[in-house]
């Protein structure tokens, strides 16, 4: 939740905002014949495509944990930004094809104006809905809104530089203007989509949390090492909106089994404090036995 409002809700919205914007594009390049306003519509394409699929999979990865997936299912979330950062790509190699073949064949524009309004109205809701799903997804940890919104970001910026570039191809009059522009849209559009799937391929990987989150760790481990116990085998993975840790805690050998589960728990509600949506899990075992050394990394296959 953010704000009170489900993160399907925020979705949702992206749904409705993309197909208007797609609307919107593709009126101010009927008005025009600008290519550069036709790719920056075909992008906006991946905008709606990549919304419903968050949707769907925001939807997914609300669901409780159950038998088969004990470990719930935020998950979900890597999928649709993979899905997004793949149609970005599909995209990005569109909007250069159609490039290539406007610069050899340039075509005057004609309506400026009025098509330039209309695609700054189409930037403007974007920007509104871009920055609402910034903020909800790093208020909850939502790596699908965060990706959807710095999607939304990146086709700001595009839109402005294609307004930029027609505007000024009119004004000059040099019709290849508009083709040199739609070519460095395709070739920003590549570059955002490769970001978002290499980051939905770590988070599938089950990539450590990031240093600060790291650190806040630490300093609850520096707290209790000052009193005696010890720590190894740290291991830490994020899953969507969901991070887990799994610690081995060594206490003196001479502790019952209560006061060293009791400091475990302690341990475990300090640290979950400091992440949210953390999971943290405790291994107990005695300081001063070898065997409790012996096992501080992951077997290998």
């Amino acid at each position: 939740m953010s704000r009170g409002r489900p993160l399907t809700a925020y979705a949702g919205i992206a749904v409705v905002a993309a197909g208007a914007v797609i609307v919107l594009k593709l009126v101010a390049w009927w008005m025009t014949g600008s290519v550069g306003l036709l790719s920056d519509a075909v992008e906006s394409t991946a905008n709606l495509a990549g919304a419903l699929m968050a949707l769907a999979m925001l939807r997914l990865a609300a669901r409780p944990p159950d038998d088969d997936h004990a470990f719930g299912h935020s998950k979900a979330e890597y999928f649709s930004s993979g899905f997004e950062g793949a149609l970005i790509l599909v995209a990005g190699a569109a909007v250069l094809w159609l490039a290539f073949g406007r610069l050899f064949e340039p075509q005057s524009l004609v309506s400026v104006g009025p098509g330039l309004f209309i695609a700054a109205m189409a930037s403007i809701l974007n920007l509104g809905v871009a920055r609402l799903l910034l903020r909800a997804g790093q208020e909850a940890g939502s790596i699908a809104l965060e990706a959807g919104g710095r999607h939304l970001m990146a086709d700001v910026w595009t839109s402005v530089g294609v307004i930029a570039g027609v505007g000024l191809a009119a004004m000059t009059g040099w019709a290849p203007l508009d083709a040199l522009v739609a070519l460095a849209v395709g070739a920003h559009v590549l570059h955002t989509g490769a970001g978002l799937l290499r980051r939905s391929a770590l988070g599938l990987l089950d990539t450590a949390l990031e240093p600060e989150e790291l650190e806040r760790i630490d300093t609850v481990l520096q707290a209790h090492e000052a009193r005696g116990i010890r720590f190894h085998a740290l291991r830490t993975r994020r899953a969507g909106r969901r991070c887990f840790v799994s610690m081995h805690v060594l206490v003196p050998g001479d502790w019952s089994v209560q006061r060293a589960h009791d400091v475990a728990e302690v341990i475990e509600r300090e640290i979950e404090a400091l992440l949210p949506g953390g999971t943290v899990f405790t291994h107990l075992e005695p300081v001063d036995d070898p065997a409790s050394f012996r096992d501080e990394t992951i077997r290998p296959l």
